[in-house]
């Protein structure tokens, strides 16, 4: 009896080595440094909060500060009465940069597929550093302090800093097929947190010199990091007289596309199969697809949805978990700090070995379905968790693993594939377009949400905050539960005719 096309799959890495070039290693490591100091220089904001909040309170209120001279400028030009009013500011800005950083992302997907994405992404870094510049070091040297000018400079950093993702994702779907697809995406989307502890290193390196300087650091290493993109990335295969990914992909039949069960309809027709959104004649110069359209491909509602739940409760423990464990467990700030990297250590691990696992099925919901169901449960207990520092540690990895592997899984491997799924076969010039429309949405979610979880804490406790969390994680659940039936339904219809080929 022969054996069905889908069937007939290579191991999930296999393809991935035996095409595998310096060239994609050399792409895999400038996508992944030019988004970890794009999220450095995020970082430096969080990490310098205490002594921008100092600098802008009265030195008669402050008895930390030093003494401002000359006097009558200070007096003229400081901001907030207290220190609890600049506290409000800081979480304000944070709240300006996210949505404005949300917004965005749906403009930078759609610029990223109709400009060349090197262009669009060493444009985003050089000027995202020039403005995390002025509003750090430039206005303190001038000692120029005002309340618009900043929320001014922070919207338009959140517009620049979203050029980042939609592009550098957008590349690695370029170079990257759906082989392995899932493991290299799960161990690149590290980026972001090692963004985090590196930021956190070069501005812990001068703080002691004065908050400016952490940011001239953070800014001109990320601007540097601009200059080497533009001269070094490569955006394609064919820059290099490789083939493009659609032409081997093609000698494999469709249903053997990682991609398919996600997507695609099993009771489609050959020719159905082969439309494409572009039209024959324009393959070699095709156009990249309007924001409409990127909207009805099968699967980027669903995920994007279910994004803006997930993202809500990763990002909250990004900005929430030191306060929390100083808050909670009356631990030291400082070791807070360093027992909250435990969280992005779990979703590192998480986000490698579930893309791989994913890889081996070749689907991706029921592998996040597992994880979130599990994510449930270690909410729940990280909830009630001792004050022990390893206990705490240990359950935080695990909250992490089941949290963040998902939602680097949704933001890399699945927006790759929602971007280069069969209605845009031959074509890449969906993929910045569909990235930004899941990402933008999901911070849409990480928004709200951080207004959300300082309003139940403040009337309800930290108890009702994870309550909360439990909810938005099995929202995600639901969001992509027609996915998941339909993926478990492939998954065990494929090993029934395994079976009966054996």
């Amino acid at each position: 009896m022969a054996v069905p096309g889908s069937l007939r799959r290579q191991p999930a890495n296999r393809g991935l080595v035996s095409h595998c070039t310096h060239h994609h290693i050399v792409v895999f490591l400038l996508t992944f440094f030019s988004y970890s100091l794009l999220h450095a220089s995020r970082k430096t904001f969080s990490n310098v909060k205490v002594s921008i909040s100092s600098q802008w309170t009265p030195s008669c209120l402050n008895s930390t500060a030093p003494e401002l001279w000359p006097y009558e400028l200070w007096n003229s030009s400081h901001l907030f009465p207290n220190a609890e009013a600049a506290t409000l500011f800081l979480g304000t800005l944070d709240t300006i940069f996210l949505f404005s950083y949300a917004v965005g992302l749906f403009v930078s997907g759609i610029v990223g597929d109709r400009l060349n994405l090197r262009w669009v992404l060493s444009f985003g870094m050089c000027s995202s550093a020039l403005v995390v510049f002025s509003f750090g070091t430039l206005t303190e040297w001038l000692h120029f302090y005002n309340k618009w000018f900043y929320c001014c400079l922070w919207v338009v950093n959140g517009l620049l800093q979203s050029t980042g993702w939609p592009c550098v994702v957008a590349v690695m779907g370029n170079w990257f097929g759906k082989a392995g697809r899932g493991f290299v995406f799960g161990l690149w989307s590290a980026c972001a947190s090692v963004g985090n502890i590196l930021g956190a290193f070069l501005a812990s390196c001068v703080l002691k010199y004065g908050y400016e300087y952490a940011f001239l650091v953070t800014a001109s290493v990320q601007f540097a990091g601009g200059v080497i993109v533009f001269f070094g990335l490569l955006t394609s295969l064919k820059e290099v007289g490789l083939p493009e990914l659609g032409a081997d992909e093609d000698e494999v039949s469709v249903e053997e596309d990682a991609n398919r069960p996600l997507m695609g309809s099993d009771d489609v027709d050959d020719d159905d199969r082969n439309y494409s959104i572009q039209a024959s004649d324009n393959y070699n110069q095709p156009k990249a697809i309007g924001f409409f359209q990127a909207c009805c491909l099968p699967g980027v509602v669903l995920y994007s949805l279910a994004y803006a739940c997930l993202k809500l409760v990763n990002y909250s423990f990004f900005f929430w978990l030191p306060f929390y464990l100083s808050n909670n467990f009356g631990w030291k700030e400082a070791e807070a700090d360093q027992l909250s990297i435990w969280y992005d250590v779990g979703g590192i691990i998480g986000g490698t070995i579930q893309g791989l696992i994913s890889d081996v099925l070749q689907k991706r919901a029921p592998v996040l379905a597992v994880s979130l169901l599990f994510a449930v449960g270690s909410l729940f207990g990280y909830s009630r968790s001792p004050n022990s520092k390893p206990i705490n540690a240990v359950i935080m990895a695990i909250t992490g693993f089941f949290i963040g592997g998902p939602s680097n899984m949704i933001s890399s491997a699945i927006s790759a594939d929602l971007g280069r799924q069969d209605l845009v076969k031959g074509s890449s010039e969906a993929l910045a377009t569909v990235t930004g429309i899941v990402d933008g949405t999901g911070s849409i979610g990480a928004a709200v949400g951080q207004y959300l979880v300082s309003l139940i804490q403040e009337n309800l406790g930290w108890m009702w905050v994870f309550y909360f969390f439990i909810l938005m994680t099995s929202s995600t659940i639901l969001f992509i539960s027609p996915l998941i039936v339909r993926e478990i339904r492939l998954l065990l219809h494929e090993r029934r005719l395994q079976m009966q080929a054996e």
